[in-house]
């Protein structure tokens, strides 16, 4: 395999989950299965919980994890396939976040991981940031008007969302795509914060 990067795995091989390692002070979420789609060797789905406490609780988004052939030099590209209702998530599912972005306007660097990162996009689930938005409108209720914005959002994630069951979730490992940071780290960043900061609305996503 190529340096860096993590042994092919078979095709529509299911990798074991990888608990949170920010709870229970942090986002609450858990990270559950990974999928690999037999389309592309490095490429595959990713399952994470919606943290305790959050209009998300309880429910199992599906993420969609490309790896580019540059990475670790460039950052995964990481998208929502389940809908959510997120100021710093689009209709399409793009995500706006740092860590998801190249110097100058983000803040990838090569000693992250992918357990980095989804634990960086469920710290953003946990707490939005409504001053570098995607949906200008999901922002506003979110800052004058948060009882709508969380009813709004429960709403979301139980039409859309798949909802955990109590026997889901059993933590494991999952396999490192290169990079040696630990979650911890993302979790002394607040997520969502581009590192060129400003009120503005996320660019390049």
């Amino acid at each position: 395999h190529q340096p860096g990067l993590a042994p092919h795995v078979g095709a529509g091989q299911t990798l074991r989950a990888v608990p949170d390692p920010a709870s229970p002070s942090g986002p609450g979420g858990e990270l559950l299965q990974a999928t690999q789609s037999p389309l592309h060797c490095f490429f595959f789905f990713q399952e994470i919980l919606g943290g305790a406490n959050t209009p998300y609780e309880k429910g199992v988004f599906k993420l969609e994890v490309h790896i580019p052939e540059r990475y670790p030099f460039e950052p995964p590209q990481i998208r929502f396939l389940t809908p959510i209702y997120h100021p710093n998530i689009d209709s399409a599912g793009r995500i706006c976040l740092d860590v998801l972005k190249l110097p100058p306007k983000g803040a990838w660097r090569p000693s992250l991981n992918i357990a980095t990162l989804l634990t960086s996009i469920q710290q953003l689930m946990a707490e939005p940031n409504p001053d570098d938005p995607l949906m200008a409108d999901i922002s506003s209720e979110f800052k004058y008007n948060k009882p709508v914005f969380f009813k709004n959002a429960r709403q979301w994630t139980e039409k859309h969302a798949r909802q955990k069951t109590d026997e889901e979730g059993m933590p494991g490992s999952l396999p490192e795509v290169g990079g040696s940071e630990g979650p911890s780290a993302a979790q002394k960043r607040k997520a969502g914060q581009l590192s060129s900061g400003g009120k503005r609305f996320c660019p390049d996503v």
